[in-house]
């Protein structure tokens, strides 16, 4: 028999999207499978939307607020399914992602394998998705993978997964104390337990970029930032569990190099702590730089100054962004319902 795959799709105050998202994992073309939607305590009205679904074998769920890791956590334990779909309740996938994921020669012999596909970003319109490769778009050992994750700044995006129970169960439930980058720390322990990635070029996911309020969106938050560190903090151990070398003590010093900026200045403690651990990595950090853009407003009244002129623009231009792609999304609706 084929393996039942599982789609969970935790949701908090998702009403504009869970549509779309529930929609593109009943349009999955391989079966048997199952939905589970896991209502976050929203206060809006994404549990009525996903209710609707029920015709499609959508079962939902709502518990009170607890995040989106603890919601994770309560979709996996209700699920059946031989392969776990992680879906986050904005993103949305293509309707032959899981089954070109396995159609990876071997995959289905191997439990501990762990697939991937492509992404690209978008905001409203997922036709104008643009899917631009980056190292880690191939088969990759999971040293080689967190080498260059970490040494490259690079990521996979969280519904590009398709995981297998067994590796789920090795890797252990998600973090509840993370708030930020809950999924990147969790995949790598993913990664740890697995045997390797295979890449499916074909598989695709779309990456909907929600906006300045998202939970990824780190801002100057003092709790994300201190989440920040502690999950890169845990992902650098994990690199060197697997191999303690040159090679992966200076990507993690590259990894340091590459975050400094987002603790300074708000959170100097943390920027000493980064500054110990490269020490004990023999090496050390360069001071912070901000863009030649902003330079120069450092120079006159400072860096928390700059900085947050820094992301009041980025804000803006983001705000801008989603205005204009949601009215051409709406002009498009009426002349093509």
């Amino acid at each position: 028999m084929k393996p039942l795959v599982s789609i969970l799709i935790p949701a908090y105050n998702a009403e504009e999207w869970i549509a779309d998202t529930i929609r593109s994992a009943a349009r999955q073309t391989w079966e048997p499978k199952e939905i589970i939607v896991v209502d976050d305590g929203s206060t809006d009205r994404t549990s009525l939307i996903a209710h609707q679904f029920e015709w499609a074998s959508v079962r939902v769920v709502r518990q009170r607020n607890q995040g989106a890791a603890a919601a994770r956590n309560t979709a996996f334990s209700m699920s059946h399914g031989d392969y776990i779909q992680w879906l986050d309740a904005d993103d949305l996938l293509a309707p032959d992602k899981i089954a070109r994921q396995m159609e990876v020669p071997n995959v289905l012999g191997s439990p501990r394998t762990l697939l991937s596909a492509a992404w690209g970003y978008f905001i409203y319109r997922p036709y104008r998705t643009q899917f631009r490769s980056t190292s880690l778009w191939c088969d990759l050992s999971p040293v080689e993978f967190l080498l260059r994750k970490l040494g490259q700044r690079a990521f996979m995006q969280t519904a590009v997964w398709l995981v297998s129970r067994e590796l789920a169960e090795a890797a252990g439930p998600w973090d509840r104390s993370l708030v930020y980058d809950d999924d990147g720390e969790y995949f790598c322990r993913v990664i740890l337990a697995s045997t390797g990635i295979r890449f499916a070029a074909a598989s695709r996911v779309y990456y909907r970029i929600a906006g300045s309020g998202s939970v990824s969106n780190i801002g100057q938050s003092e709790a994300k930032l201190g989440d920040m560190w502690r999950s890169m903090q845990l992902q650098m151990r994990y690199l060197r569990s697997l191999e303690d070398s040159d090679r992966t003590r200076a990507a993690c010093v590259r990894y340091l190099e590459g975050y400094l900026v987002a603790f300074w200045p708000q959170r100097l403690d943390i920027v000493e702590e980064m500054h110990e651990a490269a020490r004990a990595l023999g090496a050390s950090l360069e001071s912070p730089r901000l863009s030649w853009k902003y330079s120069w407003i450092n120079s006159m009244v400072g860096w928390s100054c700059a900085k947050r002129v820094q992301l009041f623009l980025r804000n803006a231009k983001w705000s801008w962004l989603h205005y204009w792609e949601k009215a051409l999304y709406r002009i498009e609706s009426r002349i093509f319902p």
